[in-house]
């Protein structure tokens, strides 16, 4: 029997052989095409001095990132990467970007293209999964020249120059944008029910004469957490309020605490301070206080050591107040203002407290927290805790500190929102309803949107 045989190729291995390698090799090629990384979506967050978009990847991406000028835009390439983001479903309104472009590149990699309305300095890195998002691109557009301290947020002090000024207290809606902060049970994010909180609380401040409030952000935004203390000294706070909702691993705590800052932290923050010489030039006390830069640093670090403890007496003071309000009207979670390390509260040279409104891992918390009426129900507290604190102790030059001083009792004014009743606007001017409505010749409780009470002060 005569066996036919094979035809070889020129390295003398059966053809058959050689075509089943190289079927091995397109496969191996294709896989690995398809094996770059997606970008699954993309989100975009204006703030007042930069703008951050984020995409979503199914794994870590190598990228570059760089500027073109002449029109402006900013190119960035993503190696191996796959786009199944629709770029055309983002609202770039209050950005600086007005478009948004991407192709393939080199067979395998992608480029994205942010047509841009201005010059901007680029900011890029990469985030690992968290409780809400997997990997992440975030690429910050920083507008530099612009505040973070937008024009209808710059501090205007009721100040009629003669020693009468408002106490300003600055107002910090934790985490934002992308950092949601806490996530609920239910779905709830801490960075939502925060913000709500903390407008509610600036409204009541801003109605009440001889008080300024003002937010280190106005929107849905992140801020960095020594940049919001850097806002509040911009704006000469008498008072810095971080407002959050605490969360556990375990849903079992609940109730509201207050924190001021550790002497840990305040004997690193003095270390920092010392060491960074920006800040050695800086005030202690706001306008008119000590500077440090022409002082060795013995001196320097006794006279900063002073301040940060008169700084954290102060808070632990305000803190005090706050929580024997908060106490009267939801639970508390310790009996005592806590102190910690929190880095938002490590200003020298003003009085900073962190309240927690509840725990949002409880989830019978949680719906209280996502609730308006609860939440108007806490910002009314710390306000009292805040008011009943600077009427006993109002910094000098302000106008409740002349009231004291003079014995005055000064009628104000309040114009009604909605929502308003006219128990809860005497229980936060601290009189009683009878009072109020004896002012004002009120023969019933009935109140309107956009009137104006007479607040005899308390």
């Amino acid at each position: 029997m005569v066996r036919a045989k094979g035809r070889t190729g020129r390295t003398g291995r059966p053809l058959g052989a050689l075509l089943v390698l190289a079927g091995l090799l397109v496969a191996a090629v294709t896989a690995t095409a398809q094996a770059a990384t997606r970008v699954d979506s993309a989100r975009i967050w204006p703030a007042p001095e930069h703008t951050r978009m984020v995409f979503d990847t199914a794994a870590p991406v190598e990228h570059t990132v760089f500027a073109l000028d002449n029109p402006p835009r900013l190119v960035i390439d993503m190696r191996n990467a796959s786009l199944q983001a629709d770029f055309s479903k983002l609202d770039l309104s209050g950005s600086p970007v007005q478009r948004i472009r991407s192709a393939t590149r080199n067979g395998n990699d992608l480029r994205v293209v942010l047509d841009l309305r201005e010059d901007i300095k680029p900011r890029s890195f990469l985030l690992e999964p968290n409780q809400q998002y997997g990997h992440r691109l975030v690429v910050d557009l920083i507008q530099e020249g612009r505040s973070a301290l937008p024009a209808a947020d710059k501090p205007i002090l009721r100040d009629t120059g003669d020693g009468k000024r408002d106490i300003v207290v600055v107002i910090d809606a934790g985490h934002g944008g992308e950092d949601p902060g806490a996530i609920g049970p239910g779905g709830t994010h801490e960075k939502d029910v925060v913000f709500r909180m903390s407008k509610v609380l600036e409204s009541l401040i801003n109605s009440k004469p001889g008080y300024t409030a003002r937010l280190t952000r106005t929107g849905d935004y992140y801020i960095d957490l020594r940049s919001r203390t850097l806002l509040a000294r911009k704006h000469k706070a008498d008072l810095f309020v971080s407002v959050h909702a605490d969360a556990f691993r375990t849903s079992q705590p609940s109730g509201a605490s207050v924190f001021a800052l550790s002497q840990r932290g305040a004997t690193s923050e003095t270390a920092r301070w010392l060491a960074q010489s920006e800040n050695r030039s800086d005030l202690i006390g706001g306008e008119g206080g000590v500077t440090l830069g022409d002082k060795d640093d013995m001196l320097a670090g006794v006279l900063l050591d002073l301040s940060m403890t008169a700084s954290i007496n102060a808070s632990v003071g305000v803190g005090d107040y706050v929580l024997r309000k908060l106490g009267g009207v939801t639970k508390l979670h310790k009996p005592g203002v806590e102190q910690a390390a929190f880095a938002v509260l490590r200003s020298p040279d003003m009085p900073s407290i962190l309240v927690e409104a509840g725990f949002i891992s409880n989830p019978q918390e949680e719906r209280r927290l996502a609730s308006q009426s609860h939440q108007k129900t806490i910002a009314e507290a710390v306000f009292r805790g805040i008011d009943a604190y600077f009427n006993a102790t109002p910094p000098p030059g302000t106008l409740l500190a002349w009231q004291k001083r003079n014995g005055e009792s000064l009628v104000s004014e309040y114009r009604i929102q909605r929502g308003d009743t006219l128990s809860g606007v005497a229980r936060r001017n601290q009189i009683s309803v009878t009072e109020l409505k004896r002012h004002n010749n009120l023969n019933n409780d009935r109140l309107v949107v956009g009137q104006t009470l007479q607040i005899p002060s308390s």
